[in-house]
């Protein structure tokens, strides 16, 4: 499971200097906060006195629910373990990524040597780490449900880390084991336990995807306060567009608007005509009055993500290009109303696609080429996914994008994309969809 962006550093975002146009994306005159509005000087260790007045006036977001406590990652072990007795798999393999955080709480990254938490059906876990990281990672375990008496077995260099796997294994009787592997462990990890003596390696996507599908009532406060930073670090960038601007330069405005409300969050933006590549082109690309502007992003709160796309003009949008944004409104909006608990993830993406169709923009994927929607949670793209073929039913919990596309070569594209829950009877966006291209952040309809 990976994201189609990577969220950007406040550092980094802070340091940009911004051309500043003429004209500003709300209407208003620049005259009076020319100063404020100057290239450069966007330095976190200044206070905010250079940067345009709708970041100023941001600051740390308040509400945020609290972080996923160790009683409920404790929870998730035992549902894990429920699972790999039901899928006759004896342990889980998981490596740095999100379902280690999600049932241990350790944050890894990747690299060529093994640290993984190995979690058996019986028994307690253990962890395999590098002999130099043991104490890094120790000090992570000890916060978390496998708690301070968590056994650790480290290798040096030029040992054989799955020979500890294996050992591991041996200890909780499993001297015959069939582990299951986290999807995005990468291959040499999963071939390295494979060719142990007596262990085979499986999927272990019915254990993990098992237990992160549906989102609980904590979730869904940290997914749903994700949106709210989005959506409102964008709004903050919309307002502070001046025509002139790079996409790059309007990209860090909303990665430093993020920074202002407290959290690490970023933006693709794609102007004009490379609206209508769906995730956009490397061509650089200037904003002038009546450009079009796609953005597509999100943060994490405690881990857990918003992925927010929103469409707007600089200035005045043509005819066509509202009518085409009545369509991706109404195509939205069916999408929404198909959802609900029963009806299966491909019904979803045929509701919002035959609106598209039927207003000639058709047919299948010719303007609306991808889905409609994928899963959400800790990951900004996981499972399951609203496409075609796709027959499971849905339930309550699950969380997915809701963003139908209409994308018009050499013209202009439109997207908008909210998060949406499955409710007991139906469905609801985290965020209120977008109004209008001239006022993306005006009053509900």
């Amino acid at each position: 499971m990976t994201t189609r962006r990577s969220l950007l550093g406040a550092g980094a975002a802070a340091a940009a200097g911004l051309v500043l146009g003429s004209r500003r994306a709300d209407g208003a005159s620049p005259t009076a906060t020319a100063t404020h509005d100057a290239p450069g000087h966007m330095a976190d260790s200044q206070p905010g006195s250079d940067l345009p007045p709708a970041i100023r006036a941001l600051s740390k977001m308040p509400g945020q629910p609290a972080a996923i406590s160790v009683a409920e990652r404790r929870a998730r072990l035992e549902k894990a373990r429920t699972l790999m007795r039901a899928n006759n798999i004896d342990a889980l393999m998981l490596t740095g990524g999100t379902s280690m955080e999600y049932f241990t709480g350790i944050k890894w990254g990747i690299s060529e040597r093994l640290l993984s938490a190995i979690i058996p059906a019986k028994g307690s876990a253990f962890l395999i780490t590098p002999k130099f990281e043991e104490e890094r990672a120790m000090e992570q375990a000890r916060l978390g449900p496998l708690g301070k008496d968590a056994e650790v077995f480290a290798w040096e260099e030029h040992e054989n880390p799955y020979a500890l796997v294996a050992q591991g294994l041996k200890a909780r009787g499993l001297s015959t084991a069939t582990i299951g592997a986290e999807e995005t462990v990468r291959f040499q990890f999963v071939d390295g336990a494979a060719h142990l003596a007596n262990v085979k390696v499986v999927s272990g996507t019915p254990v993990t995807a098992g237990c992160r599908t549906i989102k609980d009532a904590h979730e869904l406060a940290l997914m749903r306060f994700a949106s709210q930073v989005t959506l409102k670090a964008y709004e903050a960038a919309w307002k502070s567009l001046r025509e002139g601007m790079t996409q790059d330069e309007f990209g860090r405005l909303v990665a430093l608007a993020h920074t202002r409300l407290g959290y690490a969050g970023s933006a693709g933006v794609q102007v004009g005509k490379f609206s209508a590549l769906p995730h956009g082109s490397a061509t650089p690309q200037v904003v002038r009055e009546g450009s079009i502007l796609l953005i597509d992003g999100g943060c994490k709160v405690e881990g857990y993500s918003s992925d927010i796309s929103r469409t707007f003009v600089l200035g005045t949008p043509t005819q066509r290009m509202k009518d085409v944004f009545e369509i991706e409104h109404q195509a939205q909006t069916a999408a929404l109303r198909a959802a609900r608990p029963g009806v299966s993830c491909e019904a979803v993406d045929a509701a919002a696609r035959k609106v598209i169709v039927d207003a000639g923009f058709g047919p299948d994927y010719t303007y609306f080429s991808h889905r409609v929607g994928h899963g959400m949670g800790m990951d900004g793209h996981e499972w399951p996914y609203l496409v075609k073929g796709n027959t499971l039913p849905l339930k309550p919990g699950m969380v997915f994008s809701d963003e139908p596309g209409i994308y018009i070569p050499g013209e202009f594209g439109i997207r908008l994309e909210d998060d949406m829950v499955i409710t007991e009877s139906g469905a609801e966006l985290f965020t209120p969809q977008s109004p209008s291209l001239d006022a993306p952040f005006g009053p509900p309809r």
